[in-house]
């Protein structure tokens, strides 16, 4: 049984938090918790900051996806898919963060989520912008011989009707997995809106999808820490998060069916450029 210091107990709230909030919008919540843990623990270095957020991470997708699997939102084939490619990337991510300096990865993170911020913010509030555009007609032309169709209706009878190029979401997922797993972010503030904006899934079916997708993500990166001996000293911290992140991607997947696309998009962007700016104004 772990010996869990009194000193600890904050980090369960703080993982009902980013339980609920990672998993309304995809995100898997490490956007929010890897700033805070640089702030909280200002003399940890990058790998144990980014194995615990991973870990973290992979409970709260593990848990968001159980909850998104019974509102049959999750488009699993493309899931599957989209998850192997991203173990490479993850792989080489989690190896790669143990030559980033601290001052180096917490500029660079902060960086990284004002960009992807602004980006969202423009997306879903700029009419020349749409991050939430219709899928395109396929219903002949030479270019719909490329494309994937997905047809099919969730637990609340909503009917979800799309296509996209499978090839772009296979290079976004290596993508994403080096960069989340080299952050120790869930990368969906990354995938959500690519699903939406690029391979045209409705922004409900990209939170879910999302999901699934970083809870293989997680998992590899996690691995590879535990293998390289990093997470030992983060399993206590680790624990207390996670049993707060379970509960809390319960209530978050609930709140989904309550909250319209664009205002998810549009409190994501503002939590990325928040903590952008809160990190980044610690190394100035």
């Amino acid at each position: 049984m772990l010996d869990i210091p009194i000193n600890y107990l904050w980090l369960l709230p703080l993982g009902l938090l980013i339980g609920a909030f990672g998993t309304l919008i995809g995100a898997g919540g490490g956007f929010i918790l890897v700033p805070i843990l640089l702030l909280i623990y200002p003399n940890e270095n990058t790998e144990l900051i980014t194995s615990v957020s991973l870990a973290v991470v992979f409970f709260n997708a593990l848990s968001g996806s159980w909850a998104y699997s019974r509102m049959k939102r999750i488009d699993y084939k493309s899931g599957i898919i989209f998850s192997i490619a991203t173990i490479p990337g993850a792989i080489l991510g989690a190896v790669s963060t143990a030559y980033v300096p601290r001052h180096i990865f917490d500029i660079f993170f902060g960086v990284t989520l004002l960009i992807a911020g602004t980006f969202l913010w423009l997306s879903a509030t700029d009419d020349q912008l749409p991050l939430l555009k219709p899928a395109p007609d396929v219903s002949g032309g030479e270019d719909s011989s490329r494309l994937t169709i997905r047809d099919f209706i969730d637990a609340d009878g909503v009917h979800h009707h799309y296509a996209f190029n499978p090839f772009i979401g296979i290079v976004l997922s290596v993508f994403v997995g080096f960069l989340s797993s080299l952050l120790g972010v869930g990368g969906g503030f990354i995938h959500v809106p690519a699903l939406t904006r690029l391979l045209n899934f409705p922004v409900h079916v990209a939170t879910a999808t999302s999901h699934f997708v970083l809870a293989v993500m997680a998992l590899t990166g996690t691995l590879v820490h535990v293998v390289n001996g990093v997470f030992a000293h983060g399993v206590r911290r680790t624990a207390i998060l996670a049993v707060g992140v379970i509960l809390g991607a319960q209530a978050g997947a609930h709140l989904s069916n309550r909250v319209g696309g664009k205002l998810i998009i549009r409190g994501l962007a503002v939590a990325l450029i928040f903590v952008g700016i809160r990190l980044i104004l610690t190394e100035i």
